[in-house]
């Protein structure tokens, strides 16, 4: 395939192609305007087009059930033998960028699935906020589970397994909410049976992606091109703020447990940088989706007004629960004066009538 593309590339306009198929893309809207410009397509353009995206699949399914495994097993065998050579450290840095890249690829390709309608331009700058993103995100996250397998190396294959199966059978329980028909449309060869076998490799993908970072492709099962168009604020939010807490929980579980093997690292400090650099890892998310994303202008809501109504709605849970606690103690403070209350006047009544009984005895 890599051979076609480049014969394919080299020989593009060489020849008059007697075949063009017209393209119509809309601009990003200025000042409320939006264009419509058609394009005329050849024939080798469409093939590499076609070559491109194929890579694009192909690099993220590499990174992510590939490079993914194996940069976690070879950190964790730096870890048991507490030494990091010099090739070892050039596989894990290829591996780390591989992963990075396929991240990287899975943003770009969800960008282009949502807004194929538009002709869309992603700037360095967004490359650079998608790459320390993904970068951060994906880093902190093999070394908070690399750490927790050390110490605890039964547990990690219960959370791991526990993720997996979380994200595998999401996609699934929202499909069967959602009552929809079964996709008969995704190859007209394939029977039902193997209808479904592509669907569960679909969602197999998915989990892993979401085992390692956000995956910026959502699978949506109802939908007709098996990918969800819409920009969920909140569930990207429950998200990193689950997998914070989680992040957090695993490290406080090594940090518990560690054994003399750490003695010669500041556990403290490891703790507080892994933590730190996640929540670097989401800073720069924000700032992507906030200045450099390429269809920004087409956001319903950004992404700071969506944190700051997540943020009122935690708000008015909490004073929701602390008027409740208020009202609570304000009715067993009036219950127990009533009760005062009633106790005084009981003691008054019977003062009241020892006096005359003490008087008719006198």
């Amino acid at each position: 395939r890599c051979v076609e593309a480049f014969y394919i590339y080299f020989r593009a306009n060489r020849f008059e192609e007697p075949y063009v198929s017209i393209t119509k893309k809309r601009q990003m809207p200025k000042d409320g305007y939006s264009e419509e410009v058609e394009k005329e397509v050849g024939q080798a353009e469409g093939k590499l087009c076609t070559h491109r995206s194929a890579f694009s699949r192909a690099s993220v399914i590499q990174a992510f059930l590939g490079s993914a495994p194996q940069l976690t097993l070879q950190l964790y065998i730096c870890v048991l033998q507490q030494e990091v050579t010099v090739a070892r450290s050039i596989f894990m840095v290829l591996s780390l960028l591989s992963i990075v890249y396929g991240a990287l690829r899975c943003n770009i390709l969800a960008i282009k699935i949502k807004y194929d309608d538009y002709d869309i331009r992603v700037k360095p700058a967004a490359y650079l906020c998608i790459f320390m993103w993904r970068s951060f995100e994906i880093a902190t996250r093999v070394t908070v589970l690399v750490l927790f397998g050390s110490v605890l190396r039964i547990w990690v294959f219960l959370i791991v397994l526990l993720n997996f199966l979380g994200f595998f059978f999401y996609p699934w329980v929202l499909f069967w909410r959602s009552k929809s028909p079964f996709p008969e449309n995704i190859e007209k060869e394939l029977s039902r049976v193997g209808t479904t076998i592509v669907l569960c490799l679909l969602t197999f993908l998915y989990a892993g992606i979401n085992m390692f970072c956000w995956s910026a492709v959502q699978v949506e099962l109802s939908d007709p091109d098996l990918i969800s168009k819409s920009q969920n604020w909140y569930r990207m939010t429950v998200y990193y703020i689950v997998r914070l807490i989680e992040n957090a929980f695993l490290l406080l579980m090594w940090y518990i447990y560690r054994t003399d093997f750490y003695l010669y690292v500041c556990a403290p400090m490891l703790f507080l940088q892994l933590l730190i650099g996640y929540c670097m890892g989401i800073f720069f998310m924000l700032v992507f989706y906030q200045f450099c994303h390429p269809c920004k202008k087409l956001f319903s809501s950004s992404v700071t007004e969506a944190l700051l109504s997540c943020f009122k709605i935690l708000y008015f849970i909490c004073q929701h629960h602390k008027s409740t606690l208020l009202k609570g103690n304000v009715a067993m403070k009036s219950e127990n004066t009533d009760e005062a209350r009633g106790s005084s006047k009981t003691i008054d009544s019977q003062n009241r009538s020892t006096h005359p009984s003490v008087s008719s005895n006198a």
